[in-house]
């Protein structure tokens, strides 16, 4: 039997690895996707530590896999869209070829990345959701704001909202770059059990921002447990 076009990428992939802290099948829980059946891939490592960080537990630890492993294994989920996260995936280099092969193999992909790493060798075919740290997150000054003119309509740029200053200083941010006109979405989101959802709800109301408002749907549904 000839060999499938996914053969032959998992065939090239075999002397690649990454280290991964989990791959899982469940609803996105965020950003444009928000709710759609997804497989994620959840690197491990991390070079930040913001005080709301979700995923501590990817830090450190993992399963090497090459990168022919890790295809093989989102093909056994049904969804078609994958979400390549952390930790901060980009930490690894070996991210940069996974996220081709997911591209090639087909997958609607998205990358989960922090503002501190580029993006510039992200595959332009991947939704790039660049996580632009607040001050409240203790990690403002890991922002790669050199970033930002490499996004396009493909992209998304979201904000962890924690308090007031963390609203002002993204309203600011969202000016200055002018966000809403240069990346497909921009997401102001509460962090979760910090700022209420409904005080949030109000400021982008009051202000008329052009953003969407996003909750963690995988937490409404779950909670904040690993795997979900």
């Amino acid at each position: 039997m000839a060999a499938t076009e996914t053969d032959l990428i998992a065939t090239d992939l075999t002397g690649e690895s990454l280290r991964i802290s989990e791959i899982f099948y469940s609803l996105q829980g965020e950003a444009r996707d928000s709710g759609l059946p997804t497989v994620f891939v959840r690197l491990t490592g991390c070079p930040l530590r913001c005080t709301y960080c979700d995923s501590e537990y990817a830090f450190y630890g993992g399963e090497r896999m090459s990168l022919a492993d890790i295809l093989q294994k989102v093909q056994s989920y049904p969804a078609r869209h994958v979400c390549v996260t952390g930790g901060e995936p980009l930490a690894q280099p070996n991210c940069i070829p996974l996220l081709k092969a997911l591209c090639d193999a087909g997958y609607q992909v998205s990358l989960e990345t922090s503002g501190a790493m580029p993006v510039d060798a992200v595959d332009t075919r991947v939704s790039r959701v660049v996580d632009l740290k607040t001050p409240a997150s203790g990690e403002l000054a890991r922002n790669r704001m050199e970033n930002i003119p490499l996004l396009g309509q493909r992209d998304q740029v979201k904000f962890v909202i924690c308090d007031r200053a963390d609203y002002e200083w993204a309203k600011s941010t969202l000016d200055e770059y002018g966000l809403s006109r240069r990346v497909g979405e921009v997401l102001f989101s509460p962090s979760y059990e910090q700022l209420p959802p409904r005080q949030l709800a109000e400021w982008i109301l009051e202000d008329g921002l052009p953003v969407r408002m996003q909750m963690q749907l995988h937490k409404l549904l779950w909670g904040d447990i690993p795997g979900v």
